[in-house]
C-alpha cells in the first residue's frame, strides 16, 4: 500500500475549486492500492486533514506529518492545486528538491504554461495559431487607442498568470476597457489583451495514459454567458458537449495540434488546452496543467467518454509518477 498525499487548496482565488477537485481524487483512488491523505496547502499553513477534520502540520523539510507520535511519509504526491503554488511550478520545484514523485508536469513546464504570453510565444514557431495580443504590466502607460488599434473590439482582457477563471473580461466598447484592465490587475501584475475570435470553442485533454500520449475526446463549449467564465465553468452556465460537434477532419486537426504542444513542451501528467476554431483554423488560447478534477470538470468528462474511469485516470497518473 502506497501513501499518497493529495495536495489541494493553494494561494489563489481558485482554492475552493481545488478543494473540490482534491476531494474527488481522495474519494476515487483505489483503496486496495493506495492510502490517500488530504493535504491542505495554504499560505498560513500546510496541514494533513484526517477523516474527522483534525489537522496535523506538515514538516516542510521532507513533506512528512506526525500523527499520535508516528511519522508518516509519502510515496507520491497527487497535485490538485489550481493556480499558485501548484500550477505555476513552485510546488513542482519543491518536490524535485526533496526527491518526491508528483503527478504534474515538471516545474519549468508548469511555470511556462501558467504564463499565457510565454506559452504562446514558445508555441508560435511550431505553426500553432493564436489570437492577436497586446501586453501590459502594472505601472505601464495605458494607451487605449493603441490597444484598440492592435486587437480591435470586442476583445478579451485577462490576467497573464492567474489561471483561466478569475479577472477575465470581454470588452465590447472603448469605455469598458479601463475597468477591465483594473479587474485583471486585481489577479496579476501582468495582463494580456487578445482579439476576439468568433468561432467554435473546444477543450482538448491530453494525457500520458499507460505510457502513450493520448488525446481524449474533445468538449465543445457553448456558454450561456458572453464567454467561458467562472459561472459558465462551475455554476452550470454552459453546455459542454463531448464529443464536440465538429467534423472528423477537424477533430483530427485540433487533436494533432494539442498533442504536438504536449510533446514539444515535454509535458507530463494532465493537460487541457483550449482552442477556438475560426475559418477551419484552430487558434490556441491556453494550456492548463492542473485541470479541474470535479465530477463536472471537462477532463474527467472526456476520460469517461474514452472509457477511462476516475479510478483509472487518477491511478494511472500516480503509477506514471512513481515509475
Amino acid at each position: 500500500m502506497k501513501n499518497i498525499a493529495i495536495i489541494m487548496g493553494g494561494y489563489s482565488s481558485e482554492y475552493k475549486i481545488s478543494l473540490i477537485s482534491g476531494n474527488v481524487v481522495y474519494q476515487n483512488l483505489d483503496k486496495t492500492k493506495y492510502n490517500p491523505f488530504r493535504i491542505h496547502i495554504f499560505k498560513e499553513k500546510w496541514v494533513y486533514v484526517d477523516a474527522d477534520d483534525n489537522e496535523y502540520s506538515i514538516d516542510k523539510n521532507d513533506f512528512s506529518t506526525t500523527v499520535d507520535g508516528t511519522k508518516i511519509t509519502f510515496d507520491c504526491v497527487f497535485n490538485a492545486i489550481h493556480g499558485t503554488p501548484g500550477e505555476d511550478g513552485l510546488m513542482q520545484a519543491y518536490f524535485e528538491l526533496i526527491n518526491m514523485p508528483q503527478t504534474a508536469c515538471d516545474y519549468y513546464q508548469a511555470a511556462l504554461t501558467f504564463n499565457k504570453r510565454d506559452l504562446l510565444s514558445v508555441l508560435k514557431p511550431y505553426g500553432i495559431k493564436t489570437a492577436i495580443s497586446y501586453y501590459l504590466n502594472l505601472g505601464d502607460e495605458i494607451n487605449i487607442d493603441e490597444i484598440i488599434k492592435k486587437v480591435g473590439l470586442p476583445c478579451f482582457v485577462k490576467p497573464n498568470k492567474a489561471g483561466s477563471s478569475f479577472g477575465i473580461s470581454k470588452v465590447k466598447t472603448i469605455e469598458e476597457l479601463p475597468t477591465a484592465i483594473e479587474t485583471a490587475y486585481k489577479e496579476d501584475n501582468e495582463i494580456i489583451i487578445e482579439s476576439f475570435l468568433d468561432g467554435t470553442e473546444v477543450s482538448v485533454g491530453v494525457i500520458n495514459y499507460k505510457g502513450t500520449v493520448t488525446v481524449l475526446p474533445m468538449t465543445e463549449i457553448v456558454s450561456e454567458n458572453d464567454f467561458f467564465d467562472y459561472e459558465a465553468k462551475y455554476l452550470g452556465k454552459s453546455q459542454e458537449i463531448t464529443p464536440a460537434r465538429i467534423s472528423d477532419e477537424m477533430t483530427e486537426k485540433v487533436g494533432a495540434i494539442a498533442k504536438r504542444a504536449y510533446e514539444v513542451l515535454k509535458m507530463k501528467g494532465f493537460s487541457r488546452s483550449e482552442f477556438i476554431i475560426v475559418n477551419d483554423e484552430p487558434h490556441m488560447l491556453e494550456m492548463n496543467t492542473i485541470p479541474g478534477m470535479t465530477n463536472e470538470s471537462l477532463l474527467p468528462q472526456q476520460a469517461a467518454v474514452a472509457g477511462i474511469s476516475l479510478q483509472d485516470l487518477f491511478g494511472n497518473a500516480i503509477e506514471l509518477a512513481i515509475n
